[in-house]
């Protein structure tokens, strides 16, 4: 049995004397969407900083691929394939559009002294799959393709937003920890993030969707979780996560 990509098991976690989560335990399984819901200060950021290795759980245990990651330095999570897309904008402002897409897809050193043919190809190669993953990210927010030459800090914010989740198109990981990657974008960006992380999840990449868009998290998630003040008080599908969500909060009628 395949186990879960993500897995909290009795997870106590928070900041120095501030306890934020309280045995918290839930799952991500492999190439599906939990949505991580509840009020603000239900500790949903917390729940995504413990996943990314950001904060270390004071008790409990946090499992990647079935194996015990619990004290595992957050660049050797990523190495591993997880990404953390935190809540804000996160380019680098002074690179073009294209120039952030390729900064992420760069690949690691090599080892010096190779023969020239075997380095040119393998430099080909790279390029080619490199070019092909800038264009699949662009391709994504076709907004970003018409200014791939344009600095990313001269973007709209919710421009920026969409460059920062491209640059997880541009090579998706094993999971994307997302948080609160719509807030307080305008409804067209909206819907352009949730296209993309349908898109991600089409490629393979689970997600642990951390949000405040209820009716849009159900609707794309395979699986909710609810925390209100640390704790879980529900887990189950989406189809009957409406009504647990709704008793925490005020869920649009449109």
């Amino acid at each position: 049995m395949t186990p879960p990509v993500l897995e909290f098991d009795a997870v106590d976690a928070g900041y120095r004397e501030f306890h934020a989560l309280f045995a918290v335990s839930f799952s991500v399984a492999p190439g599906s969407v939990t949505a991580l819901l509840g009020p603000n200060g239900a500790g949903k950021t917390t729940v995504a900083r413990v996943a990314s290795a950001l904060v270390r759980p004071t008790n409990g245990r946090v499992r990647f691929d079935g194996e015990d990651v619990t004290t595992e330095a957050p660049w050797r999570l990523t190495r591993r394939g997880l990404v953390h897309a935190p809540e804000g904008r996160g380019v680098f402002a002074g690179l073009t559009v294209e120039e952030n897409l390729r900064l992420t897809l760069a690949p690691p050193p090599r080892r010096r002294f190779r023969p020239f043919i075997a380095v040119h190809t393998a430099m080909n190669g790279r390029k080619r799959a490199t070019d092909e993953a800038v264009e699949r990210a662009l391709d994504a927010f076709p907004v970003l393709g018409q200014r791939r030459r344009q600095p990313a800090g001269t973007l709209s914010g919710g421009e920026q937003r969409m460059l920062a989740l491209a640059r997880v198109l541009a090579d998706p990981p094993r999971l994307l920890v997302a948080d609160e990657l719509s807030l307080g974008l305008a409804p067209l960006v909206v819907d352009a993030v949730y296209e993309a992380l349908a898109t991600v999840r089409a490629q393979g990449t689970s997600v642990l969707l951390v949000e405040q868009h209820v009716r849009r998290a159900i609707d794309l998630a395979d699986h909710v979780v609810v925390l209100r003040s640390g704790r879980v008080t529900y887990d189950g599908a989406p189809s009957d996560a409406a009504a647990a969500v709704e008793a925490l909060l005020p869920l649009p009628t449109t």
